[in-house]
């Protein structure tokens, strides 16, 4: 069952991915169309063609490899007699730019040179490219707004779910093995010494009633080696412990929630009180300023992941070729995210980092797919603005540079001027393919032979 839930997964992600690239493409093709742009092919995927139908004059397809899609359209690469002056390309390359050129206009019959890509407007070129980026943007906002104002967003409660043995401070419990559990000389937790069990929901600590998380951590870290009486509700039934609150060490945190480092590097710390229990997790609605605040945060974390891309597949190269471990906010491919996904809908249980076992419902399967998917969305839509081509944002940079240049020339006298020949960012458009190549290859390999786990 497990591997069969397992397999449901990971065609589950295909079919979410799939279906994100398929309306990204359409994203591009609904207002080509609309322009009057002569659109030949519409592709879901890369390599063979699995099957595909002519409707009009187009053809729809999905092709073997989930890694993308595209639309053709004639005219990517404008043919000389568009242009102002006759094209110059290094000679070593001059016989691929002119196969290019013919290629991308041997769709055109004569007198549709006007239905063409590169006779758009300006603003009718940049709907059309950011049409498909746009498209996964407001996917990964909705499913974001099903996920938090639909299901809700994990919040601690003041109901145990688990009881900490013993008080063990950060550095020791490094030091040791994973499974090394707790020693004789390690004190015990006040809550595990007066028998406090999962289950058991906070009413109040030391007459102050604690109606959520937040209220509770707070008191017990101002109660540092006091004895202080806490009720608790276990079974219907209310009972008062007097529990001696255990002083220990915390980090001290900034407005982020950043540990606060001193002026020798190390983390400053202060005492707070400890009790040893740690809550249930309740999925709890967001409202629409909470929703929109997450949904802000949650594309600056995907442009900032996009930024450090870079190094971080440096230090992927390092480890898939040593015997140094994996980090576990390093990037992940296509198997990489599969592997995700089936371990999301094939886990039942987990162990958190106390030892206690605790159930993995459908609400937290669908939850964490909903989460999965509209990263995903969010991350092909800061993907395809890099300005780089062959990816939109590369079309969407020429588009403004060449609007830039007709109006200078305007401002100048000079008339109106043709298109921008994007044949000769052909070597820089190979160069990113290879990169773009490279790294799917290495995310593959590490993928498979040093993959990334969900619940550990």
């Amino acid at each position: 069952m497990t591997v069969l839930l397992y397999a449901l997964g990971v065609l589950l992600f295909l079919a979410g991915i799939s279906a994100s690239i398929a309306l990204h493409e359409l994203g591009h093709l609904v207002p080509a169309k609309r322009f009057g742009v002569k659109v030949t092919k519409y592709m879901v995927g890369f390599g063979p063609t699995l099957f595909s139908r002519v409707r009009g004059e187009t053809e729809y397809g999905v092709k073997a490899l989930p890694l993308g899609g595209f639309i053709s359209m004639p005219g990517m690469y404008p043919p000389p007699e568009a242009l102002d002056r006759a094209p110059r390309s290094p000679r070593f390359l001059a016989r691929t730019v002119a196969d290019a050129r013919e290629f991308s206009n041997e769709d055109l019959a004569p007198g549709e040179e006007h239905r063409s890509f590169y006779a758009l407007s300006v603003p009718k070129r940049l709907v059309v490219m950011f049409g498909g980026p746009c498209v996964n943007l407001v996917l990964g906002i909705g499913i974001f707004a099903i996920s938090l104002m639909g299901i809700g967003a994990p919040a601690p409660t003041t109901t145990v779910q688990t009881v900490v043995e013993c008080a063990v401070p950060a550095e020791t419990a490094a030091e040791r093995p994973e499974d090394a559990g707790c020693l004789e000389s390690d004190p015990l937790t006040p809550a595990w010494e007066l028998g406090v069990q999962p289950g058991d929901t906070v009413v109040s600590v030391d007459g102050v009633a604690t109606e959520d998380w937040d209220t509770l951590s707070e008191t017990i870290r101002d109660r540092a080696g006091s004895t202080v009486p806490v009720v608790l509700e276990r079974g219907g039934e209310r009972l008062t412990l007097d529990v001696p609150i255990m002083e220990t060490e915390r980090p001290v945190e900034d407005a982020d929630g950043e540990p606060v480092l001193g002026e020798d590097g190390e983390i400053v710390t202060e005492p707070a009180g400890f009790l040893g229990i740690g809550p249930t997790q309740e999925y709890e609605r967001q409202t629409p300023a909470q929703f929109a605040e997450r949904t802000v945060e949650a594309v600056g974390l995907t442009f900032r992941a996009l930024v450090t891309l870079p190094a971080k597949l440096a230090e992927v190269a390092e480890v898939a070729f040593s015997d140094a471990e994996r980090p576990e906010d390093s990037p992940v491919g296509l198997v990489g995210v599969g592997r995700i996904a089936g371990e999301i809908v094939s886990t039942d249980e987990v162990e958190t980092a106390s030892g206690t076992v605790v159930d993995v419902e459908v609400v937290d399967k669908v939850q964490s797919g909903l989460g999965l998917l509209a990263s995903l969305n969010l991350f092909l839509f800061a993907f395809n603005m890099v300005p780089l081509l062959p990816l939109d944002g590369g079309h969407i940079a020429v588009a403004i540079y060449e609007g830039a240049r007709r109006r200078i020339s305007r401002i100048r006298g000079r008339g109106p001027t043709g298109p921008f020949d994007t044949a000769k960012l052909l070597p820089l458009t190979y160069a990113v393919v290879v990169a773009f190549l490279g790294m799917t290859l290495l995310l593959l390999y590490v993928d498979i032979v040093k993959p990334l786990r969900l619940y550990g």
